[in-house]
């Protein structure tokens, strides 16, 4: 008798583990089979070339355990930076209707009033700021009045400091990537062991660079401190203003007319007349800036497809001949050896993305770059058109783009032929962008807590629907062990 007993235990146990586990998945104030309710946040992304906006989603009941806001959607504002409004401020306003109207139609009404909403501007507002304050002043409060008529909750238009745009782009990288912690399907929060990736981002004013570091930084202007998720960050970054590309373009340019009287970066064949003004109104250009010249005169300039000219045009823009400290990046810039993985975006991705998919250039090593961009530098502008007709506008500037990129990364920043290998160029990050916005609004709406989360959260719906499968199985599998074992037993008692 006992040894029956004994031999139902474990299909009993078994059913009773089941059991147990769906009555403890089953809680009746939700119906599992609604989805979770969202929030949702907006941040328009002001650069020096252009706006972008991007609507970010979360489950309600997560916030402050997070590790799950994702991106919506996005819209690229159609028009200039809103800096380039600087002569009719209200435009800058107006500009954004279109994508604040997309907002209104993607943002479900009921939630429109506990939407935050934030405008962050970064270099060209950073560089107008510096010209005429007066001018940024005005544009700022264009498009604050534009963005309060909307019924989002609106939190404020900012201009972001260069440490800001830097830290915020690699806190977006690495909280896209997973790298401050994950979360298991099981329900439970896990800090991963890959480490942190640095982030490097090139704008139309400005460029950052930004990665985690071991040793306190001998320039404490260039040291951040954060705590995410329980865990300290000791983070190097540093933004050179009127180093992102469009500046460095107009920079080239000034130096071009200065020097040659042609462009070394331009392809042979392609010539254009160069309005002065748009040249030298820039504060980058205000040191090639003749002591007089008409603003509104206009020069011819041609371009002859010399690579060899191009770089020494190119290396001109870096300074490389004082350094106060142990080591630096260029002009007098301290920064510690570049190490571990990294992530380039924004310009960065694009001008690679040009070499590899419009020119067909292998660029995943040290000497392919080098190679591709001679290559692009020696085209022709009839060669450069047949191989991207619908590029016209952009398509002289790519030998110089692709150049910069290349001497910026090397003699810049220190990527040598192996460290080159640990970088990737990326525009996304699984479905969302890369780049400062995102981590921007983690931290103005505390959506990253400092110390880390519960042990275990709330099941999401997929992961309710997986247990409960497992748990309906398990009851399955006693189901079936207590019936052989009940014809067992009739066998038995038969013989």
């Amino acid at each position: 008798m006992a040894g029956k007993v004994l031999s139902l235990l474990p299909p009993l146990l078994l059913a009773a583990a089941g059991l147990a586990g769906l009555l403890l998945l089953y809680v009746p104030t939700r119906d599992v089979r609604e989805l979770p309710a969202l929030k949702y946040g907006i941040v328009l992304d002001a650069g020096s070339s252009h706006t972008s906006m991007f609507i970010y989603k979360w489950p309600a009941d997560k916030e402050n355990d997070t590790g799950i806001v994702g991106q919506h959607s996005s819209c690229d504002v159609r028009g200039g930076g809103i800096s380039s409004y600087a002569d009719s401020p209200s435009r800058a306003g107006q500009s954004l209707v279109e994508c604040l109207d997309q907002a209104l139609q993607e943002v479900p009404e009921e939630r429109h009033v506990s939407t935050p909403l934030y405008l962050g501007a970064t270099a060209g507002m950073r560089l107008l700021n510096l010209t005429s304050p007066e001018a940024s002043a005005n544009v700022l409060a264009a498009v604050t009045q534009t963005l309060t008529q909307y019924p989002f909750d609106f939190r404020g238009a900012h201009i972001l400091s260069g440490q800001d745009e830097g830290v915020f782009g690699w806190v977006t990288t690495n909280y896209l990537l997973e790298n401050f912690i994950k979360y298991g399907w099981v329900g439970r929060w896990f800090r991963p062991r890959k480490g942190t990736l640095g982030a490097m981002d090139l704008g139309g004013a400005s460029t950052q660079i930004t990665f985690e570091t071991a040793s306190p930084a001998e320039d404490p202007a260039s040291e951040v401190h954060l705590r995410l998720y329980g865990q300290h960050y000791r983070v190097y970054t540093h933004s050179f203003l009127c180093y992102g590309r469009d500046q460095v373009l107009r920079r080239l340019l000034a130096g071009a007319l200065q020097t040659h009287g042609f462009h070394p970066c331009w392809p042979r064949g392609y010539s254009t007349h160069v309005l002065l003004q748009d040249v030298y109104e820039s504060p980058c250009t205000a040191a090639q800036r003749p002591q007089a010249f008409n603003n509104s005169t206009r020069v011819s300039l041609s371009g002859t497809s010399d690579p060899a000219l191009c770089r020494g045009l190119i290396m001109g823009l870096f300074n490389f001949s004082s350094c106060r400290f142990s080591r630096c990046s260029f002009s007098g810039i301290f920064q510690p050896p570049v190490a571990g993985n990294f992530i380039a975006f924004s310009a960065f991705f694009y001008t690679m993305d040009f070499l590899r998919t419009v020119m067909g250039l292998p660029v995943a090593t040290w000497p392919q770059l080098e190679a591709a961009v001679v290559t692009v530098c020696n085209q022709t502008w009839s060669e450069l058109q047949a191989r991207a007709p619908g590029e016209r506008a952009r398509l002289p500037d790519h030998c110089a783009g692709a150049m910069f990129v290349q001497q910026l990364l090397s003699r810049g920043y220190g990527f040598h032929e192996r460290a080159f290998g640990a970088v990737t160029f990326q525009k996304k990050a699984g479905d969302a962008a890369v780049g400062w916005a995102l981590g921007y609004m983690l931290n103005l709406t505390n959506l990253i807590p400092a110390e880390p989360p519960a042990l275990r959260k709330g099941t999401d719906f997929g992961a309710w629907v997986v247990l409960v499968l497992l748990f309906a199985a398990m009851l399955l599998a006693a189901f079936v062990l207590l019936l052989r074992q009940a014809r067992s037993a009739d066998s038995s008692g038969a013989i």
